[in-house]
Order: C-alpha cells, then sequence, then structure tokens
C-alpha cells in the first residue's frame, strides 16, 4: 500500500483521542457499535481461541490496548501473569482506572457476562476479580521501536495479543512490517500471536475526530507473518456487509489471525 498522506501517527493520539469516548462508542455493550458489529465477533473467536487452555502459559503481554480489557478476558484464566501497554498516556490512565476500581471507571460488566455466558460456567464476578490480580502492569508502547517498550525490557511472553492497533500506527507496508517483526520480538518460540483488525479501512471516527488507517489486505498479513517465520493457525474474516451506512469507519472486513512462532 502506498504511504498515507497526513497520517495521524502515535503523537496525534496523544492530543487528540478521547479514551473514554472510544470505550463508550465501541464496547457500552458486546455487540459493539450498531454500524460495525464487530466485538461480537471477536468475542466468540478469543473464547474459542482460549477457552479449552490450548494457548497457556506464565506471561501474556498485550500490545495496543487503547483503553479496552476485552482481548484478556477469554485468556487470564491461562496466563498467570498479564501486562498491557499502550501509548497514549490517556488510555493507560482509563485501565488503570478500571483496574483500581475509581469511581466513574467504564462498566466492563456487559462485555464481560456476554465471554462468561459463551464460556457456560464461568462465573463473571470471579472473571473481573481474576483480570484485575492476572494485569501486573500497564506500561508505554511504541510498536515503531525495535524494543516497543524502551527503555524497559519485558521478558519473552508465551502469548502475544494485539487488536486494531498496527494498521493505526502505521502509515505504509514497510513501516507495518517492521512493526510486527518489532512486536513479535517479545515472543517465546512456540509462542502465539492472536492478532485482531481491519481490512481496507483508511480511517475511523471517535467523538467527531478522524484517524488514519493504512488499508490492508490479507495476503498484506500472511506475507508479513510468513517471512517472519510465524506459521499461520487461524485466520478468519467477518466482512462488511456494503448495503449499510458505516459513519465511523470504512473498513471492507474484520479479521482474526492466529500465528505461532517458529522454534
Amino acid at each position: 500500500m502506498d504511504k498515507v498522506e497526513n497520517f495521524t501517527e502515535a503523537e496525534f493520539y496523544e492530543v487528540n483521542f478521547d479514551s473514554r469516548a472510544y470505550i463508550d462508542t465501541f464496547y457500552s455493550n458486546p455487540g459493539g457499535h450498531e454500524d460495525e458489529k464487530y466485538l461480537l465477533f471477536v468475542l466468540q473467536q478469543l473464547s474459542e481461541t482460549f477457552f479449552l487452555g490450548k494457548y497457556k502459559g506464565q506471561r501474556l503481554i498485550e500490545i495496543g490496548s487503547a483503553a479496552s480489557i476485552h482481548c484478556i478476558i477469554s485468556a487470564c484464566a491461562h496466563f498467570d501473569q498479564i501486562i498491557m501497554s499502550d501509548f497514549a498516556d490517556s488510555n493507560r490512565l482509563e485501565l488503570s482506572r478500571w483496574l483500581n476500581e475509581e469511581p466513574g471507571c467504564f462498566d466492563w460488566g456487559p462485555v464481560i457476562r456476554e465471554v462468561c455466558h459463551m464460556e457456560k460456567g464461568r462465573n463473571p464476578v470471579e472473571v473481573e476479580g481474576l483480570l484485575r490480580k492476572r494485569v501486573k502492569s500497564v506500561v508505554k508502547c511504541d510498536v515503531r521501536l525495535e524494543n516497543p517498550f524502551h527503555p524497559l525490557t519485558q521478558e519473552p511472553a508465551d502469548c502475544v495479543i494485539t487488536s486494531l492497533c498496527l494498521e493505526a500506527a502505521c502509515k505504509d507496508l514497510p513501516s507495518y512490517r517492521a512493526a510486527l517483526r518489532n512486536i513479535t520480538s517479545v515472543l517465546k518460540p512456540g509462542g502465539a500471536l492472536v492478532m485482531t483488525g481491519a481490512l481496507g479501512e483508511s480511517f475511523y471516527v471517535v467523538a467527531g475526530q478522524r484517524f488514519s488507517c493504512l488499508r490492508l489486505t490479507r495476503e498484506d498479513i500472511k506475507k508479513a507473518l510468513l517471512d517472519l517465520q510465524l506459521s499461520i493457525v487461524e485466520f478468519h474474516i467477518l466482512k462488511w456487509d456494503s448495503t449499510q451506512t458505516n459513519h465511523v469507519s470504512d473498513f471492507d472486513a474484520m479479521f482474526y489471525c492466529v500465528a505461532v512462532k517458529s522454534i
């Protein structure tokens, strides 16, 4: 894909991204935003990936968490330590408010209950407590850096999750490939990369503010993964119904991918 002019890079997010409006808009109910219906798709895929414990270990790192916990609900039972991360201070602050149960923090109850409904037998109150227990820190990350957590160094993880991050952080394919290399550098050999995102998307909108995205194809993503010696285990696509109007983004489809790093 060609480089996007006036791309809204990480520094733009620091000033212009409304973290609370983002989660209020896209995560207030398990169905997600009425124009997208993306959230339920990804919750189902994450549940199928993690519920039976096929992927488990000591340490999970989520890269580009934004202000959301939805990606770790199913995984939290299978990893002793979870590290969440994001570039924007406001996103990390919003996560910390929920983890610390501060007054007025976002209510993740409906989404947690939906996941527990999928995974019959899990108790929402217990899952919420386990999430807060297993998340050990929320740190700054920049996927453009060879070490995304500089100046910190993270121990290699058994699993890395990233959702709706790289296409929003990378203005062209070379920087996308580099960012993918950077985030998989913290993944152990044999570990799983779980990645969700958008195909064919050039923008999305939060609280009236437009943010850029790199238009990606399934082939772009698969080639980037294979070039890094990751074996693709799953690749699922949720196509957008082109007869509907979407006022908050212009994606063609959403994808969910699981890939394993070579040993």
